[in-house]
């Protein structure tokens, strides 16, 4: 079995099992399934490497964004959140201006699930860096930040609190109050929001990632001064 074949059926398995649904990569060839991955952009939207949508396009990816809640059901606490999808062009950019909302005494949080081994997703902690000092070291791993499929990154204000996400999806994520701010950087850069916006993690989709940046990740948490794993 080829590489590429193998990398989907694994991929298709863990996301999709509990589906029980057909894939639509299940009947594609090597080279559709190759020139599935080389598509980077949909209209003006440009995706970064870490993802690509379902080969029939069940959600077409879009650059916006829309406001929803999140509801902890075991607290009984709904948080308001802003979700968006920025191309591959901004987003970094995009990432790093919305931070600065947060203030300046933060936690960080870098989810990795490189290391299925070590019990699949993981969650490692940084409490108080400065943002000034993390946003330096975030963007010497600018690339692997953006186009990783295995990272992603959380920044935490736990006095406000507010937190904005960096997923493994490359979707960007903010979570309490007030939510204006962010809003205000988002359209600043041209996002808006638009009624009934799908994002890609929302329909079958694959994440991509390639070996050098497991290396790049572990360089970054040692930045950081993370060490260790945790469960």
């Amino acid at each position: 079995m080829s590489f590429l074949k193998q990398f989907f059926q694994n991929v298709l398995r863990n996301e999709e099992a509990d589906r029980r649904r057909f894939s639509s990569f299940e009947s594609l060839s090597e080279e559709e399934l190759e020139a599935h991955m080389r598509i980077c952009q949909y209209g003006s939207f440009r995706l970064t490497d870490a993802v690509r949508p379902s080969y029939d396009l069940q959600v077409k990816p879009v650059q916006g964004y829309r406001f929803d809640t999140y509801r902890d059901e075991q607290g009984k606490v709904e948080v308001p959140v802003l979700m968006a999808a920025a191309s591959s062009e901004i987003l970094f950019d995009l990432l790093m201006e919305s931070l600065d909302p947060l203030g300046g005494d933060v936690d960080v949080v870098l989810e990795t699930s490189h290391y299925q081994n070590r019990g699949g997703h993981q969650d490692l902690y940084r409490e108080h860096i400065d943002l000034p000092v993390l946003k330096s070291v975030l963007w010497d791993f600018e690339e692997m930040l953006v186009n990783d499929g295995c990272t992603g990154l959380a920044v935490i204000n736990p006095e406000t609190p507010q937190e904005l996400q960096l997923d493994e999806h490359k979707l960007l994520i903010f979570y309490g109050e007030p939510l204006e701010p962010f809003e205000d950087i988002l359209r600043s850069r041209g996002l808006r929001p638009l009624e009934g916006l799908r994002f890609i993690t929302e329909a079958e989709h694959v994440h991509s990632s390639k070996d050098e940046f497991r290396q790049v990740f572990d360089d970054l948490k040692t930045q950081l001064g993370i060490d260790g794993w945790e469960d």
